[in-house]
């Protein structure tokens, strides 16, 4: 990607919206980020992201005054011809105009909010708004390291569109087609979740684990999107709500939630919704599959549309329905890309650092250094932290019969810890810097036995307390992925599913998912040194070079602090616990 001038410190936030978060870019690299969710410990927490932005500060050692460009990702000013020719003709509810032009009010507010909050220094620079979308397809085109590639951003709704497509260079760049309100696959498959009886903010990937479970699809859900001649899609609105009235969404101080999407036409047409209480039957598993495949149609449809306008064999993907990492293991089989690169945070998060990469390149500053190798990019406790954070619980660590120890060899933690994994133990595992993504990935994981038939009922039941038919994933050193999977490829964000090979999965079957495939990791020794390690010792012991990993959670965000972590593994059935050179026992 090519050079260009230095610029000062650029500040990127997603504020007013689910994943509050805020990114730092200091000489044109990523310097911290995080989602504001680890620090209030509320999931998806939205509002404005003090903390995130406090602790990207304090990473840097710098303070607002320091800060040259605040880039914001979403633009309430955009697409005003579109909602005003839809207000116009459509005539929507006069609260569904009113609650939008409030949150619009909110998110014009970002000097006050800066003002009032308890951040050191004073911001005197200049403060940029970025399309929603154009943040998103900021943010997967420059964290993928491309020179040329297809972008495409898929959501529920950002600035009255929810998706938008072109071909971006390093500095040549532009939306060539969007698709405006109310038309959304993210609408499509959010009121599916809800409808199935998963009605929280961000359930879609529950829906997601569910489909593998069909066994046929069911044909009625097909009416409820149209794909187009011109390579989009189009919703029969007759089955939702979110065009006509007022669906209730709160995106500040707290858990953002959204309010029914589906009408009772829906439930005339598919029956009664399920409610969260009800077992789960076949039709749901089959409303589940049909949802996901006929997604993947619509989804596949917008991007071979794509590949005929441009022939560039790389697509980077953004926006929150590229979290869906079933259809993003499929494009290569189902497109004619050869390579894909899916943002590791790509739901709104992401949009931090996508307003933040674009405003510096807008500015003519250096783009080479902006690709995104791995993801750890949040707060790292000093070793004095840890030990401090075990001593102060060191009464409930003996009362519950654990040994501690410090091991100052790396090889041999990594040995040992692969070791009581082999022999059945499950491991809270906490490692330098907290992942900036939604996902787990070698820095505060829960890491078990793949081989181990029992392990995935043991984890669900007794440490993450969740639905039994969730997948859990396997983490596989980059070496042996083609050995192990179908359609090798690089998958650092564990951000695609991909096929088991058939003569595999019975070696892995607590992290093969009952339709033989796997929400792959690979990990790579120059990223992730020390989880590269432990996996490759595991596989020397094993032979088997993949542990289960999921995230080191127990129904909360993902841990942060090494209080946290302690906090988590007492209160579930943990056997160990490796917090940096720490290790914590179980007899």
């Amino acid at each position: 990607m090519g050079g260009g001038k230095k610029l000062g410190p650029v500040l990127g936030i997603n504020a007013f919206h689910g994943d509050a978060s805020a990114c730092l870019l200091v000489d044109g690299q990523v310097c911290a980020a995080a989602e504001e969710e680890r620090f209030r410990r509320i999931k998806h927490w939205a509002g404005f992201p003090e903390l995130a932005i406090g602790y990207c500060l304090e990473a840097s050692g710098l303070t607002l005054s320091d800060i040259s460009h605040i880039a914001v990702n979403s633009d309430p000013r955009a697409s005003w011809f579109a909602k005003a020719r839809y207000a116009l003709s459509k005539r929507p509810d006069v609260r569904l105009l009113w609650s939008r032009l409030k949150n619009a009010q909110a998110r014009l507010g970002i000097e006050a909010q800066l003002l009032n909050a308890d951040l050191p220094g004073q911001f005197a620079g200049k403060i940029h708004r970025v399309e929603h979308h154009e943040a998103h397809l900021a943010s997967a085109f420059y964290a993928s390291g491309f020179d040329d590639a297809v972008t495409i951003s898929v959501d529920g709704f950002g600035d009255f569109a929810s998706a938008a497509w072109g071909r971006w260079r390093p500095h040549e760049h532009k939306i060539e087609g969007k698709i405006h309100f109310p038309h959304s696959l993210g609408v499509f498959y959010q009121a599916m979740t809800q409808f199935l009886g998963f009605p929280n903010y961000g359930d879609e990937f529950k829906l997601m684990g569910l489909a593998a479970y069909g066994e046929a699809e069911d044909d009625r859900v097909n009416d409820l999107v149209t794909l187009t001649a011109s390579g989009t899609y189009r919703l029969n609105l007759r089955f939702f709500r979110h065009h006509r009235e007022r669906v209730p969404y709160v995106w500040s101080g707290g858990v953002p939630s959204v309010g029914q999407l589906y009408s009772e036409e829906l439930e005339a047409h598919l029956g009664p919704s399920r409610n969260p209480s009800q077992p789960l039957n076949e039709t749901h598993k089959s409303l589940a599959l049909t949802t996901q495949k006929h997604y993947e149609r619509a989804f596949f449809h917008l991007l071979n549309a794509q590949f005929d306008r441009h022939r560039v064999k790389h697509v980077v993907l953004a926006g929150g329905c590229a979290m869906n990492s079933l259809a993003n293991g499929a494009v290569t089989a189902n497109t004619r890309f050869e390579r894909v690169f899916v943002q590791p945070a790509a739901g709104d998060a992401g949009g931090a650092y996508g307003a933040a990469a674009l405003v510096h390149s807008r500015l003519g500053g250096n783009t080479r250094k902006l690709a995104m190798p791995h993801a750890y990019w949040g707060p790292e406790p000093s070793d004095h932290d840890i030990a401090r954070a075990i001593a102060e619980v060191s009464g409930k660590l003996e009362a519950e019969g654990c040994i501690v120890r410090r091991e100052n060899d790396e090889q041999q933690l990594c040995e040992n810890t692969a070791a009581a994994i082999s022999d059945g133990a499950v491991v809270g595992w906490f490692q330098g810097r907290m992942e900036w993504v939604p996902r787990a990935l070698g820095a505060r994981s829960i890491l078990a036995d793949p081989r181990r038939q029992d392990m995935r009922e043991l984890l669900n039941t007794k440490i993450k307390l969740r639905e039994p038919f969730r997948p859990f994933a396997p983490a596989i050193i980059e070496e042996a992925v083609g050995e192990w999977f179908e359609r090798p490829q690089p998958v650092p964000f564990m951000m695609q599913v991909l096929p088991i090979k058939s003569s595999k999965t019975g070696l892995i079957p607590a992290v093969t998912h009952v339709d033989g495939t796997g929400r792959v990791q690979t990990v790579s020794r120059s990223t992730n040194a020390r989880y590269y390690n432990l996996i490759e010792a595991f596989g020397r012991l094993t032979g088997v070079p993949i542990v289960l990993n999921t995230s080191f959670n127990e129904n909360e965000p993902i841990v942060c602090t090494p209080q946290e972590a302690l906090a988590c593994f007492l209160r579930t059935k943990m056997d160990r616990l490796v917090l940096g050179d720490h290790v914590i026992v179980r007899r």
